[in-house]
């Protein structure tokens, strides 16, 4: 079932359009999988595969001679002198969806594409399970907060792994591996500590002098290993909305988490109940949100711009995407208690923007959904962008 995936449908449009396509994502996200079952026209060949890797560089022409079309090269930045050949190779045959390009290490596959292949790639990203994936595979639990512990990791579903053995093992064998062949980690206990740390900001404003502090590293260090974090696809910054309408505006990024199975595994939150008891109950469900807002348009290719605004006596809107030149607001509330008041923000932020407004969306724990004067009221389950 995980190779039924929402993406599918926009790269077979840019197979047409482009020589080459680029898939990128966390490990075990399932894009080999998905690759494998969904492309069956096109070869497969794994770079990890030490004898695939051998040929590809030592012998980067013939290599290319015997895959010549119509190939998966899976972890190809395992192999980066096949890039400059690559380019040579497609802009002579001219054909369109040549190659399928892949890989779970973003840093390097990025700064290879961007060195050699500018251009004549479409870029995608395959994030864990959607909502609307999980309800595809009759996977998605009327209790959103049995699906926040549990995480959208398709081997917890595919192969029935428990929540908390998946994510140990994630920790240990993808995080940690990938993680030390960027940069030189030599501690990494401190390291783990700092994961923990930023588990326990989620949602909010990313302040890198207190968590240096806090972890005891450098603020330099706390940069460097954020932005690893986020090439492995383990957290990532929502920007703040900052418009000339309103100068005194925060301008720090918040920071989230791409799943919130780790996230919930980082902060020992082990069952679905606890989830509902814990402090940080309204940052987990906002995260829950936010990501669903950012699978979607990864796997739709919607390529939509999504922020927050905050203003320096705390009004906020939790959500702010942008189609066309309006605005869509949305506020998140871990509740299902609707009461006019949780609109202030929305309120607030549209009289600085009076006719910049598209939609107003509050969205909340239930499963009904209602339109409102001040707004629309929409369940998790139903997210659109």
């Amino acid at each position: 079932m995980s190779s039924n995936r929402v993406i599918k449908q926009e790269m077979d449009i840019y197979k047409k359009k482009y020589p080459i396509l680029a898939l990128t994502g966390p490990r075990q996200s399932g894009k080999t999988t998905f690759l494998k079952t969904q492309f069956p026209e096109y070869e497969y060949v794994n770079l990890e595969n030490i004898d695939s890797r051998n040929f590809a560089i030592e012998d980067p022409k013939s290599f290319l001679k015997q895959y010549d079309k119509y190939v998966v090269f899976d972890e190809v930045q395992r192999v980066p002198q096949l890039f400059s050949y690559l380019q040579t190779k497609v802009d002579e045959d001219k054909t369109m969806g040549q190659y399928i390009l892949s890989g779970s290490q973003n840093f390097h596959l990025m700064q290879n594409i961007t060195q050699s292949l500018a251009g004549r790639v479409a870029l995608f990203k395959l994030l864990p399970f959607d909502i609307e994936e999980m309800q595809m595979a009759n996977w998605l639990n009327d209790d959103y907060s049995v699906n926040l512990q549990k995480g959208f990791y398709p081997a917890i579903y595919d192969r029935e792994i428990p929540s908390k053995a998946f994510y140990s093992n994630y920790i240990q064998t993808y995080v940690e591996r990938d993680l030390s062949e960027i940069i030189q980690i030599k501690d990494l206990k401190q390291f783990r500590k700092f994961i923990s740390l930023c588990a326990a900001r989620v949602g909010q404003l990313l302040n890198l002098n207190s968590l240096a502090n806090e972890c005891g590293i450098t603020q330099p260090t706390a940069k460097s290993w954020i932005s690893v974090l986020e090439s492995s696809y383990i957290v990532y910054q929502l920007q703040s909305y900052h418009s000339n309408f309103n100068k005194r505006v925060t301008k720090s990024p918040k920071l989230y988490f791409y799943d919130t199975g780790l996230l919930c595994f980082l902060l020992k939150i082990n069952d679905a109940d606890s989830v509902k008891l814990s402090s940080l109950k309204g940052s987990l469900f906002e995260n829950y949100v936010i990501n669903e807002f950012v699978k979607k348009n990864y796997h739709n290719n919607l390529l939509r711009d999504l922020w927050f605004w905050r203003d320096a006596v705390g009004h906020e809107v939790d959500l702010i995407w942008q189609k066309s030149e309006l605005l869509n607001i949305v506020e998140i509330k871990a509740s299902e208690t609707i009461m006019s008041e949780m609109f202030k923000g929305l309120n607030y932020f549209e009289k600085w923007a009076p006719n910049l407004i598209e939609s107003r969306t509050l969205i909340h724990t239930g499963l009904f959904n209602q339109e409102r004067t001040l707004g629309k009221v929409a369940s998790w389950k139903n997210i659109t962008l």
